[in-house]
């Protein structure tokens, strides 16, 4: 019966994956001033916060200021995140699947690159937005992390250093 439960749940194992393809779609879907709204307010409540910690007493001029002179690195950031976690929603399903290694990389690399060369195609149909170029090679390095470390993970439970005889 376990065996049975197991194999039936196994394709389920992708549901992560699909979902955060969803929510990368849905934040390409905006429009440039919605995005860039959000990115700004994201940006912002970070250097609010930096001058609430470090009491810096900053102007609401001053916070607007670097929150604008860090919103295109939060943006950055934001890419390789999303695609950092898709990575890892896709590698691990892989590696429950039994494909490791460089197959893994490859399959796993192969997805997230096409992925992001699409929503990259998607956003030159959305209003104020464009494809870049420099965007699917930051999507890319994130996902490069996120599959990097799936496999750094599964290596390190798999050879555990521990059980090996000491000479």
């Amino acid at each position: 019966m376990k065996k049975i439960l197991i194999h039936l749940l196994k394709p389920l194992s992708f549901l992560p994956a699909i979902l955060m393809m969803y929510l990368i779609y849905s934040f390409s879907a905006q429009t440039g001033e919605v995005s860039g709204a959000l990115s700004y307010e994201v940006s912002y409540q970070i250097v609010e916060t930096k001058n609430e910690v470090l009491n810096e007493n900053k102007t609401e001029t001053e916070l607007a200021y670097s929150a604008s002179s860090i919103e295109f690195y939060v943006r950055k950031a934001a890419h390789m995140t999303e695609y950092c976690i898709l990575a890892i929603a896709i590698s691990f399903p892989l590696y429950v699947y039994g494909v490791r290694g460089i197959w893994l990389i490859l399959l796993a690399g192969a997805v997230c690159v096409g992925f992001a060369g699409l929503d990259e195609y998607h956003q030159s149909f959305v209003n104020g937005r464009g494809p870049s170029v420099r965007d699917v090679c930051i999507d890319s390095s994130g996902a490069a992390i996120g599959i990097l470390l799936v496999q750094a993970f599964c290596w390190s439970t798999t050879h555990n250093p521990s059980s090996k005889k000491r000479r």
